[in-house]
């Protein structure tokens, strides 16, 4: 199973999509998702140009100052440092791991999304501090991706690396256990926060499965 370095110690990651929002402001969902027991907060806009992305980032990081809750940013380098963000979260299309850890230094945060063992590992040796791995359910937010992984290829993926591996894909309080019982160190989602008609309720739900979970 994973190794459990000492500075990534969240287990909620709320990925964010103002789209699935409702009109709410996203300042007010992040906030609530932080006081419910959100760990990490990556700022995902991809419409975004740099200037706004920038602008929204900014107003996250103030609306997540008080609970201490850390903000990455998908993708985007050079905003994650003129914010001095927590971090970088990098997919398939950004810059390589090894290239982006060079840049950020080794006080910043490197997430990376895999798809399987091979990209997971590549993240693993090139610097990544955790990957993100799935989609492990059906979700519409992944269907790009291709159709679910499953958890035993998750289960696969966790085994096959050294660093916290974290869930993602349709996953809810309900399926939530068995991502962790398949050795997820930590899940991530969108629409299960960012849709919820009260998000600080939706992740103090999922905070309690997966204190839950872990005790099994």
């Amino acid at each position: 199973m994973s190794s459990e370095p000492a500075r990534i110690n969240f287990r909620l990651y709320i990925v964010t999509d103002r789209h699935e929002a409702a009109g709410r402001d996203l300042e007010e969902i992040v906030a609530a998702a932080a006081r419910g027991g959100a760990g990490a907060i990556q700022l995902r806009e991809k419409d975004l140009s740099a200037r706004d992305l920038y602008a929204l980032g900014a107003r996250l990081q103030a609306a997540l100052a008080p609970y201490g809750v850390p903000l990455l940013i998908n993708d985007r380098l050079d905003v994650a440092l003129a914010l001095d963000a927590a971090g970088v979260h990098l997919a398939g299309h950004s810059l390589p791991t090894a290239v982006a850890r060079r840049v950020l230094g080794a006080s910043k945060l490197l997430g990376v999304s895999t798809h399987s063992v091979e990209e997971a590992r590549c993240a693993a040796k090139d610097g990544a501090d955790f990957i993100v791995f799935g989609p492990v359910f059906t979700t519409p937010s992944k269907v790009a991706y291709g159709p679910p992984q499953g958890l035993q290829h998750l289960s696969t993926v966790v085994r096959a690396v050294h660093i916290p591996v974290i869930a993602i894909g349709g996953i809810d309080h309900t399926n939530l256990p068995q991502v962790v019982q398949a050795g997820a160190y930590g899940v991530a989602m969108i629409r299960a926060v960012l849709a919820a008609p009260d998000p600080h309720k939706a992740t103090q739900q999922l905070q309690a499965a997966f204190a839950a979970a872990s005790q099994v």
